[in-house]
C-alpha cells in the first residue's frame, strides 16, 4: 500500500490486487523507525497516525535471569539529527488499511479485493497478469509489476526468481494479553528484549482496538513442541506466568505460531517483474525490520519507476533499486537480526556476560550509543545502499 501510494503520488496509475476480502487484521509488525517515519512523512500520512500509535523513544535490554536491565538505548540523543527521534508502535494492519481507506479506489489508485494473481506472462511491453476473481478468471494487462504479496510470494515463484535462506528449526510464538504489563512491570519500557538460554522474549505494547493497549510477547518454541501444545491455554498460561508471575489468569487478546526465515531473493527485478518487502526478503522479528525494510524499498522502487514510466529515465535505473535494496537486506536487515537473536538466546555464562558489558559501554557512551541507534534504525543500511552505483 506504501508502494502504491507512493507511486500514485508521482502521477502512476497502480491497480493494487490483494487475494483477501477485506483488510487483515493481523498481530504483524507494528514498529516505525525514525527514518521510515520520515519517509511516510514525505508521504502526507505520519502527521496523521501518530496520535494513533504509542510514541516510544527508548528501548531496554534485560538479563531474564537476574531479573535485571542491561541497557538502556534512548533515541532521544538523535533529535537533532531525526525530525522524528522514536519508533511509532502502529499496527501494520492498521496502516494498510488507513491508506487504502483513505487514498484507493480513485481513477489511479485501484484496491481491487478477492483478486488472486495465478499467473504472469510477460510481453514486449508490458505483463500479461492473470487473475482469480469473484467474477472467474480475468487478464490485466500492466507495464510492471510489483510483488509485495510476502514470503511465499506467488509473484516471486511465477517469475522464477530464487529465495536464498535458511529456516530456523524451532518456530515462534506470539502472544499479545491485553494485561498491562508496564503497570505490573516498571522496569519494562514500550520496547525490551529479554535475554534468556532456555526462553527469551520480546516484549513491546500497541495500542490495540481499546484501552489500555496490548503487550505482545515473541518467545521461541522449541521444535519437539507441537502446535496443538503451543497454542492451548495451559502452556500460554504458564509461559505468561513464568515471565511475569500474576495471580489471575492473564486475557489473551491473541496468539499465532509460525516459522522463522532469514531468506533474499536472488534479485529484485526480473524483467517487468519487481519484488519488495517480504516477497524480496524474509528475516526473524527481533528488532523490528522486516516492515521498515520493506517501506524503505517500497519508496526507493516507487521513485524510479516513477521516472522510468514518465520517460526520465531507462529502464535500467530499476536494476540499480534491485541492486541497492538486496544490498541493504543482505549486509543490515539480515545481519542485524540474525545478531540479535544470538544476543537473546546465547546460552554461555561467559559469553553471556562479555555481550552485557557490551551493550553497557556502548549505552553508557553517548557516541557509540547514537551510532548503535543508528544502524538498529536502518539509518545507516539506507546511506550505505544510496552509495551503491
Amino acid at each position: 500500500m506504501v508502494c502504491a501510494l507512493a507511486l500514485s503520488q508521482r502521477s502512476v496509475p497502480v491497480t493494487v490486487f490483494e487475494q483477501e476480502p477485506a483488510p487483515v487484521e493481523d498481530q504483524r509488525a507494528a514498529s516505525l523507525h525514525p527514518s521510515t517515519l520520515e519517509m511516510l512523512h514525505s508521504l502526507g500520512i505520519t502527521e496523521k497516525i501518530i496520535p494513533l500509535g504509542l510514541i516510544s523513544s527508548a528501548y531496554r535490554f534485560h538479563d531474564r535471569v537476574s531479573d535485571s536491565v542491561v541497557a538502556e538505548f534512548d533515541l532521544g540523543l538523535l533529535k537533532d539529527e531525526y525530525r522524528f527521534p522514536y519508533v511509532l508502535q502502529y499496527e501494520q494492519y492498521k496502516l494498510t488499511a488507513s491508506i487504502a481507506a483513505e487514498y484507493a479506489n480513485a481513477a489511479d489508485f485501484d484496491v481491487r479485493f478477492s483478486h488472486a494473481v495465478t499467473g504472469l506472462i510477460e510481453k514486449a511491453d508490458g505483463v500479461e497478469v492473470e487473475i482469480e476473481s469473484p467474477a472467474g478468471r480475468e487478464n490485466f494487462n500492466a507495464d510492471y509489476v510489483i510483488g509485495c504479496d510476502g514470503g511465499r510470494s506467488t509473484v516471486r515463484k511465477l517469475a522464477g526468481i530464487d529465495f536464498e535462506g535458511f529456516t530456523y528449526p524451532e518456530r515462534f510464538i506470539k502472544i499479545a494479553t491485553s494485561f498491562d504489563i508496564g503497570k505490573a512491570n516498571p522496569k519494562v519500557a514500550f520496547r525490551n528484549y529479554f535475554s534468556d538460554p532456555s526462553e527469551w522474549c520480546n516484549l513491546f505494547k500497541v495500542m490495540g482496538k481499546r484501552s489500555p493497549g496490548l503487550w505482545r510477547a515473541i518467545m521461541p518454541i522449541k521444535p519437539e513442541e507441537t502446535d496443538e501444545i503451543a497454542l492451548s491455554p495451559e502452556r500460554i498460561e504458564q509461559r505468561l506466568q513464568k515471565f511475569l508471575p500474576n495471580r489471575d489468569r492473564y486475557e489473551i487478546e491473541y496468539v499465532n505460531v509460525y516459522g522463522a526465515h532469514q531468506c533474499v531473493a536472488a534479485t529484485f527485478r526480473k524483467g517487468r517483474v519487481l519484488l519488495a518487502g517480504d516477497s524480496a526478503h524474509v528475516n526473524n522479528p527481533i528488532g523490528g525490520m522486516g516492515m521498515n525494510g520493506g517501506i524503505h524499498d517500497a519508496i526507493n522502487l516507487a521513485d524510479k519507476l516513477a521516472r522510468v514510466v514518465h520517460g526520465e529515465a531507462s529502464d535500467a535505473l530499476l536494476d540499480l533499486y534491485s541492486r541497492q535494496r538486496r544490498h541493504a537486506a543482505a549486509k543490515y536487515v539480515q545481519a542485524q537480526t540474525i545478531a540479535n537473536k544470538r544476543l537473546m538466546e546465547e546460552r554461555d555464562p561467559a559469553i553471556r556476560s562479555r555481550n552485557f558489558d557490551e551493550l553497557r559501554r556502548t549505552a553508557e557512551n553517548p557516541d557509540t550509543a547514537k551510532a548503535y541507534m543508528r544502524r538498529a534504525a536502518l539509518t545507516d543500511s539506507l546511506r550505505d545502499a544510496a552509495a551503491v552505483v
